[in-house]
C-alpha cells in the first residue's frame, strides 16, 4: 500500500501550455509571410517600371478575315526572346490565363478572359516553335508552343498550352508558313 502512495506522489501532472508564447510565434510567422508577400509584389511592380518603355499592345483589327486555326488553351507568359526567365509583366503580359488564339492572315489574335488581349500583326511574327518552357511553367519536351514576335523594338516570347497538345506541330508549321510567305512577298517588292 505504501508503494501505492509513493508511485501516486511521484506522478507528475501535464506541463501547461505557455499560450502567449505560441501566439507570439504565430503571429511572427504571419508577419514574416506578409512580409515575403509585399517583397514579390513590390518587385513585380519594379519589373513593370523598369519595362514601360514597351508601347501599348497592338488590339485586333475590326475585320481581320476568316480563322485559319483557332486554339483554346493557357498562356502562360511572354518574355524576353531566347531569354525564357526573362518575364515581360509590362500591359499585363506576365499574367497567366486561359486563351483563345485565332490565326488569320492579319496575324495572331490572343483573347485572355480576365486579362488585357493582344494582338500580334503578321508582320511581327518571327519564329513558332515547340519548347518545354518559359518563366514560371517547364512541361515536357515539345509541350508548349512559343511564338517569336516584335514588339516596338523588342523581340518577346509569348507561351502558349493547347487544352489538345497534339494541335501545337499544326500551328507551329502555320504560322512560320505564314512567316515565309510575308518575307519572300516583301523581297519581291
Amino acid at each position: 500500500m505504501t508503494s501505492l502512495i509513493l508511485l501516486a506522489a511521484e506522478k507528475e501532472s501535464a506541463e501547461v501550455t505557455d499560450w502567449a508564447a505560441r501566439i507570439g510565434w504565430v503571429i511572427g510567422l504571419a508577419l514574416f509571410v506578409v512580409l515575403v508577400y509585399w517583397l514579390m509584389r513590390e518587385g513585380w511592380k519594379w519589373r513593370g517600371t523598369l519595362q514601360s518603355d514597351l508601347p501599348d499592345l497592338p488590339t485586333a483589327p475590326d475585320s481581320p478575315g476568316p480563322a485559319k486555326l483557332t486554339l483554346s488553351g493557357r498562356y502562360h507568359g511572354s518574355t524576353t526572346a531566347g531569354q525564357w526567365l526573362d518575364r515581360i509583366v509590362a500591359h499585363g503580359l506576365g499574367t497567366r490565363s486561359r486563351v483563345e488564339l485565332t490565326l488569320t492572315d492579319a496575324g495572331l489574335d490572343v483573347v485572355r478572359p480576365g486579362a488585357n488581349d493582344f494582338f500580334v500583326p503578321r508582320a511581327a511574327l518571327r519564329e513558332a516553335r515547340l519548347d518545354k518552357g518559359i518563366a514560371g511553367k517547364v512541361l515536357t519536351e515539345g509541350g508548349l508552343l512559343v511564338v517569336t514576335w516584335a514588339h516596338g523594338d523588342k523581340l518577346l516570347d509569348s507561351g502558349f498550352r493547347s487544352d489538345r497538345a497534339a494541335e501545337h506541330n499544326e500551328w507551329v508549321d502555320a504560322i512560320n508558313t505564314m512567316i515565309e510567305t510575308n518575307s519572300t512577298e516583301g523581297a519581291e517588292q
